[in-house]
């Protein structure tokens, strides 16, 4: 099959470059050099997630990716693990509400074997998907999340801060992991359709970044990627565009064993891929990313009323972006006396904007994390498919923290006064089922060593398996 082929010109920060090829099949290929060690990162995203399931059928994008570690034509069981475990690599998948990724970081040599396994299951997974791979996963998931979600202090506060900020029949009404019941009715028929719609290489972008060789790495990639048969009949999301505004404050108090009281909220914010959205993650950043903030500075250091405060942001794009706020309470501290001192600084913030240091400061910040990302290949490869899959064009990951520090401080104080408000929330409060359960954890002596709950930004992903 023929390979078109663009190259770009050096981009973005540091020196990095990409190259972008299309197999004939539809398979989009971006590679990256970088021959500071001998290593290789292979990333494949296919685009699926939460968002592309219908009701009834919850938690499956999350279900399918545990059955594409459970064989294929020619790889058995567990061997995708073994294989590449044995060849001195690591690997894993996760799943979000907008993708479906998987990955695996080899020693160079090894790059062909990651190569070849990507494309036996992308090409071959039928062969192998049984009801007892099937049921053995669905096992798997619904454990994954008793252990991760319903047993835990917190757990669900994420699936239900996200059932409260987007309606019913939304399709980022529901998480990732989905419901118990969703997953009990999950057939393998399900399965098998869910592969042959979403599983096709013209709706994948596969990224290889480290100490390559461009033209031997296409050659594998033609040969063994090439001959995968396209699917047209893939279904366009349902729309995820809602005003900018909740227009009032949604609540919910939930009553559980927890160790401490807990505020908890998510803002309704712009989409990823737009100056309003990185004007927010400056905005977030400055009032609560890491213990320079200031709500870290006001509830932990100086009112002693909580032990932890955070605000982070949720990056997505084919819906509001969410910014997550998240406060534990200190000793018998109630939540109405956090909330009140959060509005209050939300407020001020608002009405005076950051200062030159705090712009700088957070600028800053999103500048490492942005740097600490593409630093690695691995994190590159990741990278590069995010804006392939999300934006069309991966050469935005190159240049993604040029536009943050272009960013003015009054961009973050008007998207703090349109969207930093009591009517554009939804809110969680915990509170522990008895009054012995909450512990007099007091205010430690050095609040400086105290750790700060920061909600996942872009790179964490809503779920991710454990394997």
């Amino acid at each position: 099959m023929p390979m078109g082929h663009t190259t770009t010109a050096e981009a973005g920060s540091g020196g990095l470059t990409a190259t972008e090829h299309r197999l004939a099949n539809g398979l989009r290929v971006v590679l990256s050099e970088d021959h500071l060690t001998p290593v290789a990162a292979v990333c494949l995203w296919y685009d699926v997630g939460s968002r592309h399931e219908v009701k009834g059928r919850t938690g499956l994008a999350h279900l399918f990716e545990h059955l594409m570690f459970q064989g294929s034509a020619q790889v058995k069981g567990n061997g995708h693990f073994e294989l590449v475990q044995g060849a001195g690599g690591s690997l894993n998948g996760t799943t979000s509400f907008e993708r479906t990724n998987y990955f695996e970081t080899m020693p160079a040599h090894q790059l062909e074997l990651a190569l070849w396994l990507e494309a036996d299951r992308m090409g071959s997974l039928l062969a192998a998907l049984d009801d007892e791979s099937m049921e053995n996963q669905r096992d798997v998931v619904k454990n994954e999340r008793r252990q991760r979600y319903d047993n835990v202090p917190y757990g669900t506060a994420f699936e239900k801060l996200t059932a409260l900020s987007y309606p019913e029949g939304h399709p980022y009404h529901h998480t990732p992991i989905g419901s118990m019941a969703d997953l009990d009715a999950a057939t393998l028929e399900d399965a098998r359709q869910f592969f042959r719609t979403y599983y096709a290489p013209n709706n994948a972008v596969l990224s290889v970044v480290g100490d390559i060789d461009p033209q031997q790495t296409l050659a594998w990639i033609e040969k063994y990627f090439g001959s995968i048969p396209s699917h047209d009949g893939k279904p366009a999301p349902r729309d995820g565009s809602l005003p900018d505004v909740i227009g009032e404050q949604k609540r919910e108090v939930v009553v559980e064993e927890v160790p401490a009281r807990a505020l908890m909220a998510a803002y309704r914010l712009p989409h990823d891929g737009t100056r309003a959205c990185d004007a927010a993650d400056l905005a977030l950043t400055i009032l609560g990313g890491g213990e320079s903030s200031r709500l870290y500075n006001r509830l932990v250091r100086r009112d002693r009323t909580a032990v932890a405060a955070g605000f982070g942001l949720l990056r997505l794009a084919g819906a509001p972006s969410m910014g997550w706020l998240d406060v534990k309470t200190s000793g018998d501290v109630e939540v109405p006396v956090i909330e009140a001192a959060i509005d209050e600084e939300l407020a001020r913030f608002a009405a005076e904007g950051p200062t030159p240091e705090e712009m700088e400061r957070a600028q800053a910040q999103l500048e490492r994390e942005w740097l600490d990302r593409l630093g690695t290949v691995a994190g590159r490869a990741d990278e590069l498919c995010r804006y392939a899959v999300l934006f069309g064009d991966p050469q935005l990951a190159l240049t993604a923290v040029k536009r943050v520090l272009e960013v003015s401080p009054q961009e973050v104080q008007e998207v703090a006064q349109a969207r930093l408000r009591p009517d554009n929330r939804a809110v969680l409060v915990y509170e522990p089922k008895s009054p012995e359960t909450v512990p007099d954890a007091g205010v430690p002596e050095d609040p400086e060593q105290e750790a700060t709950v920061e909600a996942g930004r872009d790179e964490t992903e809503t779920e991710e398996t454990a394997k």
